[in-house]
């Protein structure tokens, strides 16, 4: 099952299913791609997804406490290596990994020839993989919680004009106009790879109801935001996702 939506990049959304396999690779480098994993439906495959991991990927996954966590990180780890091994054509055993300093995942670039770039985000059920060709990439998924502090930490961690948008939406639409703006901002400093050191209220996003998904402005860089790309994901009911693209 795939949806598409069309603004500066054709994204293509594939919904995970146990007998699903890649596209052997993304071929254009305009098209970019997202896979929605229901961590549910891939519990079935737990164990030939672990199968798959490293050594350092498996230690990882024992210092979870719970076996939700620990599954969901074997879970993604796992699909993002079958997805990875399929675009590159190797054993998904082989792909090796290097880290930022600020933590963002990348692949090692000798088995990265044609400079596939990914990005990974969960909550409640589902997990997401965006993937991309040259272009940096960042995703975002949060479940809607209706007993969520939102002014509060729209308050402490939004911009100015952000806030003041999030005001004038009515009460009973908040809380989703709230994840979808949250959803936005994690997106975009994912695909950055700045994290956390690059302050939320640094920017602003679009999200007003029906307003589309857009990288307003950009702070002390005002240049920046035409850099970006940005797109909502509708990928399940009490869902928040959203998707930012380097532009080429």
């Amino acid at each position: 099952m795939s949806g598409f939506a069309t603004t500066e990049f054709p994204v293509d959304i594939r919904f995970y299913r146990q007998c699903t396999l890649p596209e052997p690779m993304l071929r254009d480098e305009t098209i970019v791609q997202v896979w929605c994993i229901s961590q549910q439906s891939a519990l079935a495959n737990v164990q030939h997804l672990k199968s798959l991991l490293s050594g350092d990927e498996i230690r990882r996954a024992c210092r979870f406490r719970f076996d939700k966590d620990r599954n969901q990180f074997t879970i993604a780890r796992g699909l993002l290596r079958t997805v990875l091994g399929g675009y590159l054509r190797m054993d998904p055993r082989a792909p090796q990994f290097h880290y930022s300093e600020n933590g963002k995942p990348a692949l090692a670039e000798h088995f990265n020839p044609h400079n596939v770039q990914f990005n990974v985000a969960h909550s409640g059920d589902l997990i997401l993989i965006g993937l991309a060709r040259q272009s940096r990439v960042g995703v975002d998924v949060e479940q809607v919680r209706t007993v969520f502090a939102t002014d509060e930490i729209a308050e402490r961690f939004f911009s100015q004009r952000e806030r003041q948008c999030l005001r004038s939406i009515p009460s009973e639409h908040r809380h989703e106009a709230f994840f979808r703006c949250w959803t936005r901002k994690e997106a975009y400093i994912k695909a950055t790879g700045d994290g956390l050191s690059l302050p939320l209220d640094q920017f602003d996003v679009s999200f007003a109801i029906q307003e589309p998904a857009r990288l307003l402005a950009t702070r002390p860089e005002p240049a920046e935001a035409a850099h970006w790309s940005m797109y909502n994901l509708d990928i399940a009911p009490g869902y928040a996702g959203a998707l930012v693209v380097e532009r080429l």
